[in-house]
């Protein structure tokens, strides 16, 4: 931890600041050291909003009104680096980002019609439930989720502990933490005492029960649904973190909706990615620190950027603190984005983070029922690892619901939860299973295990390096 008498400066700096307005510039300044005199130093300098970010990267967030020369703020051998504080969002659906300008034109001449029935959107920010007792049952849509039976988790499923007692950190727009399919499978922080208002175990955030919202800085990540044509318009994928928790680890047998890879997994809830779909490099650092230090061994990252950022130093470095503590980070690989200067082969045109060559990242493409590549998902025979189950991927969404289609307006739009986003929980998820099976296995162990146990899928060969598919069949023999 930071030493607690640079705290007590940084809260002065803070007391001291300005307020940042809504165009400020945000960088991200590392310092060499943990030394209050130099942390003084350096933030003194700083006009502006500072905030820390990571004590154990040392990494602070600035807020300032102006453009800054990098030489003004690294005249000082206190500073390690300096960096802007680059957007991340979630990949577009590649359904809605097809059509969207069609969508737009047809609204604008009155010819797509309003869908009804909406009603209120849930309320943001529930009051976290305990868990419950439900009664034992058949999963009546559980052979909707086609990815389940083609992964061979279905089958694992009596040969394992299917997750038990593995964590896996979903970092996204956050997750629906009542849901009748996920409230028994979050994860409960074992050491803080729910609704005290008190930081029980010291950890800098108070009552964070089952995670944290890094976007607005409380302890209810929850996933906000919004009007459907916020999404229609351009604001993100409401309910994209909770479908993805539910493919991680939607519970099983319990006679409601169908289940996850790893149905008795830990979901640690991490939003920092808000309704727009929209988040940082510093909010994307905190879920990673926070996941590795409250016990996660698996995080599941359905988000990136398409190229801009490989010398994210922030980033690459909490990725790489995670690998040094034994974390899995799995990423997806994007949903391609030709002729905005980008195409599906990740090898030529990188996404971040999925394309950093660290050891613990593992990058996923998308398949389709057919175990065809599919069509939007990108694809790299050296920077992506195997392809898992991507298109009209049933799961979990937010207010008890169940849904393979995001929107459905007939000849205007049909759009089904499909994208490299879906693709990575299952993969989460698999190694959840595999390591509550194999629980003495190595970060390296568990990444050998699952990607030497692929399918081959010749639509896969020469465009990920395993030349193939998820496959967990291997836990029934072993």
């Amino acid at each position: 931890m930071i030493h607690g008498k640079l705290m007590g400066v940084l809260a002065l700096l803070v007391a001291w600041s300005t307020i940042a307005s809504a165009d400020n510039v945000e960088y991200l300044v590392k310092l060499r050291t943990q030394s209050p005199t130099d942390t003084l130093d350096v933030l003194s300098r700083l006009d502006g909003k500072v905030d820390l970010v990571s004590s154990e990267g040392r990494l602070f967030k600035w807020s300032t009104s102006t453009e800054v020369d990098a030489a003004d703020v690294l005249n000082t051998p206190a500073v390690e680096y300096f960096q802007k504080n680059h957007p991340i969002k979630l990949f577009a659906n590649p359904s809605i980002e097809k059509n969207r300008q069609a969508i737009l034109e047809a609204l604008e001449e009155g010819e797509l019609p309003i869908p009804g029935g909406l009603g209120a959107a849930p309320q943001d920010n529930p009051e976290i439930q305990s868990p419950v007792q439900q009664s034992a049952g058949a999963d009546p849509l559980l052979n909707n989720a086609w990815g389940l039976a083609n992964v061979g988790a279905t089958n694992s499923w009596s040969h394992s502990p299917a997750g038990k007692g593995v964590i896996v950190a979903v970092t996204d727009t956050g997750v629906d933490y009542n849901h009748e399919d996920l409230i028994n499978n979050m994860w409960r922080n074992p050491k803080e005492i729910p609704g005290d208002g008190i930081d029980n175990d010291n950890n800098g955030y108070v009552d964070d029960v089952v995670g944290w919202d890094f976007a607005t800085n409380d302890n209810k990540p929850y996933d906000l649904t919004v009007d459907l044509f916020q999404i229609l318009l351009g604001g993100g994928n409401p309910g994209h973190g909770t479908h993805c928790a539910g493919v991680v680890g939607a519970d099983h047998n319990n006679g409601k909706g169908a289940s996850g890879v790893a149905p008795d997994a830990q979901i640690m809830a991490l939003r920092f990615i808000n309704e727009k779909g929209q988040g940082d490099t510093a909010s994307a650092v905190q879920v990673v620190d926070y996941a590795v230090k409250n016990g996660a061994k698996i995080i599941s990252a359905s988000w990136g950027s398409e190229g801009e950022e490989a010398g994210d130093m922030a980033l690459r470095e909490a990725i790489q603190r995670a690998q040094a503590a034994g974390v899995l980070f799995v990423a997806a690989a994007g949903n391609g984005r030709q002729g905005k200067g980008y195409d599906n082969d990740a090898d030529a045109k990188p996404v971040y983070p999925s394309s950093y060559q660290y050891d613990n990242v593992i990058s996923v493409a998308a398949i389709d029922s057919e175990n065809n590549l599919a069509a939007f998902s990108n694809w790299g025979r050296n920077s992506v690892d195997v392809g898992a189950p991507g298109v009209k991927i049933l799961s979990t969404v937010p207010g008890n619901k169940y849904q393979d289609t995001v929107i459905d307006l007939g000849e205007f739009l049909h759009a089904t939860w499909d994208g490299t986003s879906m693709a990575t929980p299952h993969v989460a998820g698999a190694f959840a299973a595999t390591l509550s099976k194999n629980p003495g296995l190595s970060w390296q162990e568990l990444k050998r295990t699952v990607l030497s146990g692929t399918a081959s899928a010749s639509a896969l060969a020469g465009k990920v390096s395993t030349g193939g598919k998820l496959n967990l069949n291997f836990l029934a023999n072993n």
